[in-house]
């Protein structure tokens, strides 16, 4: 099953970077903290949806499938590489967001105006009624002919996930002794993937975002159900989801998410986003600083969602220097 996808990333392995200034700020021996740059998968900007979508995408097409439905936030990176996954693959493509029309349009919403999606906005609505709209969307096109492959919110399907548990896969032959891997925990899909690819809980800590509200029951069922359908052994161990780093709710802006981009970028020359990849390294740094961390080599899932930055609020809350 992990064969059965198609090539949508030019760069494979994606690479890991031991992270040493920024280990050394937090009091971690050299070595000890690396990044896995899947920010670089390279299709329209990059991120961890890619690799879902490689899965997602070939099932699509096995069906004979003409029309990719999807949808999330405002500012959604899995949109965004969605309707360029189409765009490569010569599928139309509809993206549900939940947000009333933006205008101008910032951050990723420009992307998507450039890679020609159709856009629904459903107006401000939450993770399940967002995707009933998706759902909605997809049985129009079907009453017009179209043949829609419905995707979930964040690629969180059973097939969507296999793209992480190949990732773990990939991960063992980079970094033989993992301690934990911290990942954004949105959908969840990514954080049951690894789960099934490494084989235990005990490996993962997800950092919540503050998209969806029930991951601590939703992850561990699909590390399950991917475990299975890739041919690999039940996970053991306890789910583990961080969920004081989001603040007043998704995409809200927090004192430990700027610290983490700040420190990320002036240590490492890397750059987070505030929605999901700051807030998930907030979580890291919370957990060292409070030895919640066990022994081995800790890894940092970089996932992309650069663009999110360009939006203005964040883009003025970036520019005051704490």
């Amino acid at each position: 099953m992990l064969d059965q996808r198609v090539t949508l990333s030019p760069i494979s392995p994606t690479p890991v970077q031991p992270m040493d200034r920024l280990g050394a700020a937090l009091g971690l021996a050299p070595e000890r903290l690396w990044v896995k740059r899947d920010d670089l998968t390279g299709l329209a900007g990059g991120g961890n949806k890619v690799r879902k979508l490689e899965f997602l995408c070939a099932d699509a097409l096995a069906q004979g499938c003409d029309t990719l439905v999807t949808g999330g936030g405002e500012q959604s990176n899995h949109a965004r590489l969605t309707a360029a996954a189409a765009a490569r693959l010569g599928l139309a493509c509809t993206i549900v967001l939940a947000s009333d029309p933006v205008d101008p349009p910032t951050g990723n919403v420009v992307l998507d105006h450039l890679l020609g999606p159709d856009i629904v906005w459903a107006g401000a609505i939450d993770y399940y009624p967002l995707e009933e709209a998706m759902r909605a969307e997809a049985d129009r096109l079907a009453a017009t002919g179209r043949r829609p492959y419905l995707i979930p919110v964040g690629g969180a399907s059973t097939i969507g996930e296999l793209g992480y548990v190949a990732a773990a896969l990939e991960l063992r032959e980079q970094i033989a002794d993992i301690g934990l891997v911290v990942t954004a925990d949105g959908s969840g899909g990514t954080h049951a993937g690894l789960v099934a690819g490494l084989g235990s809980h005990d490996l993962v800590l997800g950092v919540d975002a503050g998209t969806r509200p029930d991951l601590d029951h939703v992850v561990p069922r699909k590390a399950i159900q991917a475990a299975a359908l890739a041919g690999l052994p039940e996970p053991t161990g306890t789910c583990g989801v961080d969920h004081d780093r989001f603040g007043d709710g998704y995409g809200a802006p927090t004192a430990s998410c700027r610290e983490a981009l700040d420190l990320a970028a002036r240590l490492e020359g890397l750059l987070l986003d505030p929605v999901y990849t700051g807030k998930a390294l907030a979580g890291l740094i919370a957990a060292v600083r409070e030895d919640r961390v066990p022994d081995g080599t800790l890894v940092f899932l970089h996932s992309g969602g650069l663009p999110a930055l360009f939006e203005p609020k964040y883009a003025t809350w970036a520019a005051e220097r704490p």
